[in-house]
């Protein structure tokens, strides 16, 4: 198998691989899919190097950021397709969801001692970084952390943009040779590795003992996700699971779905909520259960594209540089350019990627100046969780972030400047919209998600006309939204009174 282009590898030990070691393992913490995953193909790469049997550690912690049902059963929808996946292959997959905080202690570095190689995912947010940080001073093998999250190498800049336009242009420059290497689509399947069992993790320390009585694997109910075995962890039991299923094959359908129905109308009708044109791919992104490079294939091939299409000049416009149909041109710059800009922001800036500092000078200035404006209305946090504005429009928005996991794209701006205009500062607008969307939102946490939450306040955008609260900031109103945007389908579904008759009906 090719090896993984070194502007995606970051070594955190730098060791030779243990010529010792019973096996390699993958510590799957991202990119959570056994698909085009640079992570996992370099694991691969290291099993046969070595000839060693591949061992895959799946943590689903307890203590992450906002860990409710909500997200352990979407995340747990694609460990049982792993479990499925891998159950009679040479593959030694290991479940593991930890049942109280702190009970996963120990777990990687007892594995790592017995390991060649450690090969993980690399990812700028979440706690993600940290996690990676604690774990190289604990483990005493080569260890890599591997990015598989965009078409462009997410360290690969070194530096940051102020605005999507210009992050384009440098995209139009740098992009192109990052299109002919991608992720083998299943790595797994032609890979030529030593069979592993239960029996190559017994070494010194009794390493299967140890895994049986201290750090048990998920039982089929708990992948299952099960309500008696998510009640007994203790997770924010107020957010429910939603209906949308996770997984690399409820993923790969959804995208399917897309490309046969939705892309054709995305560029006219995306902004539309009665439209149903996005494309609903970004908790799958968020999860890991999808990566870029199979959305960007298989529009290729929808496409019939290839690099030679690319345009040669540097345009930084959103059409004309990919050689497609306008209609994947639109997305394109939504999926590539506005998705990876949130990636890049985050590696450049990993303390404090979201904090109210980071905002462009500009939009501090302005918002401070404003701060003090008049407020029609001021809400508290729990009118505005629980949906209680004057806003018919708002309102059902925040409805959907709570009863299904997401916000239509177009509405989660409109959601984030009424915010802004219905609390005491814009601070608080921002720790607001930050709570909430992390709460309920599946793809909640994510770079793509801090770009739409700041981008509300400034972030990749520029100054516009002057206005009470808002200062420079571009505004909206939800008087206008509702001149442009076509909804009355989705505001009686989302309406408080479609939401009591689902609660009577016992679907809430």
């Amino acid at each position: 198998m090719n090896g993984v282009p070194d502007a995606r590898i970051r070594l955190l030990v730098e060791r030779p691989a243990h010529p010792e070691g019973r096996f390699v393992l993958y510590w799957m913490l991202t990119a959570r899919r056994l698909h085009s995953n640079f992570g996992l193909e370099r694991a691969v790469y290291w099993a046969e190097q070595l000839g060693r049997p591949l061992v895959i550690l799946e943590e689903l912690r307890h203590d992450y950021a906002w860990a409710s049902p909500r997200m352990h059963r979407f995340a747990l929808d694609g460990m049982r397709e792993h479990a499925e996946c891998l159950r009679a292959g040479p593959v030694t997959y290991l479940p593991y969801v930890e049942p109280h905080p702190g009970a996963r202690e120990g777990l990687l570095e007892a594995l790592a001692a017995h390991a060649c190689v450690v090969v993980s995912d690399d990812y700028p947010v979440w706690d993600v970084p940290q996690l990676l940080s604690a774990a190289s001073q604990r483990v005493g093998v080569r260890f890599e952390a591997v990015d598989s999250n965009g078409l462009l190498p997410m360290r690969s800049a070194c530096r940051d943009f102020t605005a999507a336009v210009h992050f384009r242009r440098h995209l139009h420059k740098e992009l192109s040779p990052h299109l002919v290497r991608f992720p083998h689509p299943d790595p797994l399947a032609s890979a030529e590795l030593v069979a592993g069992d239960a029996g190559l993790l017994l070494g010194d320390g009794n390493l299967a003992l140890q895994l049986a009585e201290r750090w048990p694997m998920a039982t089929r109910e708990m992948l299952d996700a099960d309500a008696g075995q998510l009640a007994q962890l203790r997770l924010a039991h107020d957010v429910a699971p939603v209906s949308c299923t996770g997984g690399h094959e409820a993923a790969r359908q959804r995208l399917e779905r897309f490309m046969t129905d939705g892309l054709d109308r995305y560029a006219d009708e995306r902004n539309h909520p009665d439209s149903d044109a996005a494309s609903g791919l970004s908790p799958y992104l968020h999860w890991g259960h999808l990566g870029a490079h199979e959305v960007f294939e298989r529009l290729a091939a929808r496409e019939r594209w290839s690099p030679a299409r690319l345009s040669v000049e540097v345009t930084a416009r959103r059409e004309g540089w990919w050689g497609m149909s306008p209609t994947a041109e639109a997305f394109l710059d939504e999926f590539v350019t506005w998705r990876e800009i949130g990636f890049n922001f985050a590696v450049e800036h990993p303390e404090d990627f979201d904090a109210w500092q980071q905002l462009p000078a500009w939009a501090i200035q302005t918002l401070e100046e404003h701060a003090d404006d008049p407020r029609e209305h001021l809400y508290t946090f729990d009118e505005l969780d629980e949906a209680r504005t004057g806003d018919r429009i708002w309102n059902a928005a925040q409805r959907q972030l709570r009863r299904e996991g997401i916000i239509h794209n177009y509405l989660r701006m409109l959601w984030g400047k009424r915010i802004l205009e219905w609390t005491r500062h814009p601070r608080e607008a921002l720790d607001i919209m930050i709570e909430l969307n992390n709460r309920y939102a599946l793809d909640g946490c994510d770079p793509n998600s801090y770009s739409g939450i700041f981008w509300v306040l400034g972030r990749f955008d520029r100054a516009w006309k002057e206005r009470p609260i808002y200062g420079k900031v571009r505004y909206m109103s939800s008087e206008a939204t509702r001149r442009k945007v076509k909804m009355e389908s989705y505001l009686k579904r989302f309406s408080a009174a479609a939401e009591a008759a689902e609660r009577r009906a016992g679907g809430l």
